[in-house]
C-alpha cells in the first residue's frame, strides 16, 4: 500500500548536496521538479508497482523509470538472471551469448534484418542519422516539432520532452551548423512533408520521427501518417527512421510497429529492451546495416554497448513480456484512464485524455468546447501548466508519483493491483479538485 506523510527531509538535503556537484542536482532535467516546484523525491528502493523515498514515503509508480519497468520493480526472475550475470562478471570488451540472443529476440520481434547494440536512446537516434547519410550520400533530416529523439545535435531543434518541460526552445551550444541539414515540420502534418520534399527532395537523406509521440504527451499519428511518410520517402530516395525508443515492446510484443505495421527501413529502441539498465539499439534493413564498420565505411562504436548485465535484464524481461502481461497492461491502462476521466468531469476540469495503447497522457486544456484531438506540438503546447503542477503535487501527496511534467506519458506496470488502483482512485479525487482551484 502506499503510504506517505509531510516528511521530505532527506530527499531535501540529498538535493542540496546534489545541487553542490551536479548542475540543477539531477543527472537528468525533469527529474528537478522545475516544471512543477517542490523538492523532488530521491527514491530508496522499488517493489512491483511501489517506490519508496529515503524519506520512508511509498508511492504507486506511473513513471516505472520512463518506460522500461513494463513487469514492475525488482521482477524476481530478471533479478535472479541479473545477479547470477554479474556473479560471472559485468563487463568483458568482447561478444557475449546475452547480446547476440537480445539481437535474436529483437530481429524476431520487428521488421528489422540486423540490428546494433548501443548504451542509450541518443546513442541509438545519433547513429541511426549516420547511417542514414552514409548510405544516401545526403546531408538533410526531416523531424518533427515536439518529437524528442535524445539530446542529438541537430535534433534539439524545437524538441519535446524536457526541453518543452523546461522552456528551452532549443539549446546554447548547439551551432547554427549543426542544425543547418534539419528541417523541423508540423507533426502530422502530410501537405508540410510534401512541401519539404518538393523543395529539398534531393537533399533528404531521411525523415525521423517517433512511432507514436510520447514526448509532447501521447499525440499518435493520424490519418496513416506513418504510411504516408514510408511512402513519401521511398519515392524520393530517402530513408525513413522510426523511432521505437519509447513505444518499442512496450505498447505491444512488436512496438508501434504492431499496431499501424508500416516498416521503416531503419528503427530504434531501448527503454523496455534494457530492462532498466542502460541499454538501446538500432537496426533495419540488412544492405543498409552492411554499411555500418567492419563490413562498411560507416563507423560506430561503444565500450559498453552489448554490456552483459543490460542485455540478460533486457533479454529476460522480453522474454517474460507476454501476450497475457500485454493485455494487463492495455486493462490497467483503460481503467486508469476511466478513473481519471471521471475524477475531473466530476470537478468540471477540461482535459483531453489521448493513448497510444497503454501509454496515455492527460493534457489540461483551456477549455472543451470546440476541443479536438491534440495533433501536434502547438496543440501540447496550448495546456493549463499551473493546473497540471496542482494535480501533480495533489496526486504526489496522495501516494501516487505521475510524470513531473505535463508533456511527458504515463506509463504503467503489469504489477499494478487493485490495492493500488485503489489508491489512485483516492488521489484523483483529491488532484481533480486541486486542478480545479487553478484558474485559467
Amino acid at each position: 500500500m502506499a503510504a506517505v506523510s509531510d516528511n521530505t527531509e532527506l530527499s531535501a538535503t540529498l538535493f542540496d548536496r546534489a545541487s553542490a556537484v551536479t548542475p540543477g542536482g539531477v543527472n537528468s532535467p525533469v527529474r528537478a521538479f522545475r516544471a512543477v516546484g517542490g523538492v523532488p523525491r530521491f527514491m530508496a528502493s522499488g517493489d512491483g508497482c511501489h517506490i519508496t523515498d529515503v524519506d520512508g514515503n511509498t508511492y504507486v509508480d506511473l513513471v516505472c523509470s520512463w518506460g522500461p519497468m513494463l513487469l514492475g520493480h525488482a521482477h524476481p526472475e530478471v533479478t535472479a538472471a541479473v545477479q547470477a550475470a554479474v556473479s560471472r562478471g559485468t563487463s568483458y570488451g568482447t561478444p557475449t551469448r546475452a547480446e547476440v540472443e537480445l539481437g535474436e529476440e529483437i530481429v524476431a520481434r520487428t521488421p528489422v534484418e540486423k540490428v546494433r547494440l548501443v548504451s542509450s536512446g541518443t546513442e541509438a537516434t545519433m547513429s541511426a542519422l549516420r547511417l542514414a547519410r552514409g548510405a544516401t550520400g545526403r546531408a538533410k533530416i526531416v523531424k518533427f516539432a515536439g518529437c524528442y529523439h535524445g539530446h542529438v545535435d541537430a535534433l534539439l531543434a524545437q524538441a519535446g520532452s524536457g526541453v518543452i518541460t523546461l522552456g528551452i526552445p532549443g539549446t546554447p551550444g548547439v551551432t547554427e551548423a549543426t542544425t543547418a541539414d534539419t528541417i523541423v515540420l508540423p507533426y502530422n502534418d502530410k501537405a508540410a512533408v510534401t512541401e519539404a520534399f518538393a523543395q529539398y527532395g534531393d537533399q533528404i537523406a531521411a525523415v525521423i520521427t517517433e512511432a507514436s509521440p510520447g514526448n509532447m504527451g501521447v499525440v499518435p499519428p493520424v490519418d496513416n501518417f506513418n504510411a504516408f511518410l514510408a511512402r513519401t520517402c521511398k519515392d524520393n530516395g530517402a530513408l525513413f527512421i522510426s523511432d521505437e525508443v519509447m513505444t518499442g515492446f512496450r505498447i505491444t510484443k512488436s512496438g508501434w510497429y504492431g499496431v499501424d505495421g508500416v516498416e521503416p527501413d531503419l528503427m530504434t529502441f531501448g527503454k523496455v529492451m534494457g530492462g532498466g539498465f542502460p541499454a538501446a539499439a538500432f537496426g533495419g534493413r540488412a544492405d543498409l546495416m552492411a554499411h555500418l564498420a567492419p563490413e562498411g565505411s560507416v563507423y560506430q562504436a561503444g565500450t559498453l554497448s552489448g554490456n552483459p548485465i543490460a542485455t540478460t535484464a533486457g533479454l529476460t524481461t522480453l522474454r517474460l513480456a507476454t501476450d497475457e502481461v500485454y493485455a494487463r497492461l492495455d486493462e490497467t491502462s483503460a481503467t486508469l484512464q476511466r478513473l481519471v476521466a471521471t475524477a475531473l468531469d466530476k470537478e468540471g476540469v477540461p482535459y483531453v485524455i489521448q493513448n497510444a495503447g497503454n501509454l496515455f497522457s492527460v493534457f489540461f486544456v483551456e477549455s472543451t468546447e470546440g476541443q479536438q484531438q491534440i495533433r501536434d506540438f502547438a496543440g501540447a503546447g496550448a495546456q493549463v501548466l499551473p493546473r497540471f503542477a496542482a494535480f501533480f503535487h495533489a496526486m504526489l501527496d496522495a501516494g501516487v508519483y505521475l510524470p513531473p511534467s505535463a508533456f511527458e506519458a504515463w506509463f504503467v506496470s503489469a504489477a499494478i493491483d487493485d490495492d493500488a488502483l485503489a489508491t489512485v482512485e483516492t488521489a484523483l479525487a483529491m488532484a481533480a479538485r486541486a486542478a480545479a482551484a487553478v484558474k485559467n
